[in-house]
C-alpha cells in the first residue's frame, strides 16, 4: 500500500524507546514537526539529530502539538504521562488528540479517555504488533480503539508507522485486540513446544516434524518464527518473556473484568512465570519451550 500524508502535522511523542524511537524518525523521515520527551538523553539528542525538537516534559510536548503520541511501557506509565504531573493533560488545549500506542489494559485506556473528556481532550487507543524491525521499516499492524472520525483524520499519520492500520471499535477496543493478538501467539508457541518436545521424547528428529506439519493445517506464522528458534537454540529477544507476562497480566485483568473465562492464557501465565522464576525472563517468548523441556527431561534439538 503506498503511504501518503495528506497535510503536515505537529506532533508530540512521548516515550522514545525500542519501539518508540524508530517510529518517531519514521514520523520525521515524512515531513511531520516533532516535538519529542523522555527520560534517556541519548534517545532524545538521536531524535534530535534526525530534526525533532526536544521538549522537557509532557506538559511541554502537549503545549506545541495539535496530536500527541505516548509509546510507554504499561498502564501506569501512560497514566503518568498523560494525567501526572507535567503531563500531557496540563499542557494541552481543548481540541488536542492523544493517540496512545503503548500496550495496555483496555479499561485504563477507557479510564483515562474519561478523564480527558473533562477536559476537552481526545483520546484513541492504538497499540502496535510487529516488533522492533517492523517499527524500523515502518511497517507495524495498528489497532485502533476510538471515535471513527478521529481514525479517519490520523489514518495516514498512523500509516507512516505501519503496512496496516484497522479501527476496531470504541475506545479500549484496539487494546482488547492487542491483547487477543498476545494470547494467540502465546498459546500457539505453547502448542509448538509441546508437539516438539513429544516429538523428541518419542525418538523422531523434531526438525523433520516441523517439515512435515508445517504446510498443513497446524501451519501458522507464529510456527514459522518460533519453531526455526527453538530448534536453532536462538533465544535472542524478538519479544522478551517479561513483556508478554505484562501483556497476559492485562490480558487476565480485561478479561475477569467482563467475566470472560481465558484458562488457557491463565495457563500460559504460569508457565511464563516458572520461566521468570528460572531466570529466562530477558529471553524470546519461544523459550517457552524450555518448560516443557524441563518436566519431559529433555532437549528439542535436530538430530546430529
Amino acid at each position: 500500500m503506498r503511504k501518503e500524508r495528506k497535510r503536515n502535522m505537529k506532533i508530540g511523542f512521548i516515550g522514545l524507546g525500542i519501539m518508540g524511537r524508530p517510529m518517531a524518525k519514521n514520523l520525521v523521515k515524512a515531513g511531520h514537526e516533532l516535538v519529542v520527551f523522555d527520560y534517556n538523553k541519548e534517545a532524545l539528542a538521536d531524535l534530535v539529530s534526525c530534526g525533532a525538537v526536544q521538549a522537557a516534559s509532557g506538559k511541554e510536548v502537549a503545549s506545541q502539538s495539535e496530536v500527541v503520541i505516548t509509546m510507554v511501557p504499561n498502564s501506569p506509565h501512560v497514566r503518568a504521562a498523560v494525567l501526572g504531573e507535567n503531563g500531557v493533560a496540563e499542557g494541552a488545549k481543548p481540541g488536542t488528540v492523544v493517540i496512545d500506542m503503548s500496550s495496555i489494559d483496555p479499561t485504563e485506556s477507557k479510564a483515562i479517555g474519561a478523564e480527558l473528556e473533562k477536559l476537552g481532550i481526545e483520546m484513541l487507543d492504538a497499540p502496535v504488533s510487529g516488533g522492533e524491525p517492523k517499527a524500523i521499516d515502518g511497517t507495524l499492524s495498528v489497532m485502533v480503539g476510538g471515535k471513527k472520525e478521529l481514525f479517519d483524520k490520523y489514518y495516514d499519520m498512523l500509516m507512516v508507522m505501519a503496512g496496516s492500520v484497522v479501527y476496531v471499535g470504541d475506545l479500549g477496543s484496539g487494546n482488547v485486540a492487542k491483547l487477543a493478538n498476545q494470547i494467540v501467539v502465546a498459546v500457539n508457541i505453547a502448542a509448538v513446544s509441546e508437539a516438539l518436545t513429544f516429538a523428541k521424547k518419542a525418538g523422531t528428529d523434531p526438525e523433520l516434524v516441523y517439515q512435515a506439519i508445517r504446510g498443513g493445517l497446524a501451519g501458522s506464522t507464529v510456527m514459522d518464527a518460533k519453531a526455526p528458534m527453538i530448534l536453532n537454540r536462538n533465544f535472542n529477544p524478538g519479544f522478551r518473556i517479561e513483556l508478554h507476562i505484562k501483556d497476559l497480566n492485562n490480558a487476565l485483568n480485561a478479561a475477569h473484568a467482563v467475566s470472560s473465562p481465558v484458562p488457557l492464557t491463565g495457563q500460559l501465565m504460569e508457565i511464563m512465570q516458572g520461566l521468570k522464576a528460572d531466570g529466562f525472563e530477558k529471553e524470546d517468548h519461544s523459550s517457552i519451550v524450555k518448560y516443557y523441556e524441563k518436566i519431559a527431561n529433555t532437549k528439542v534439538e535436530p538430530e546430529k
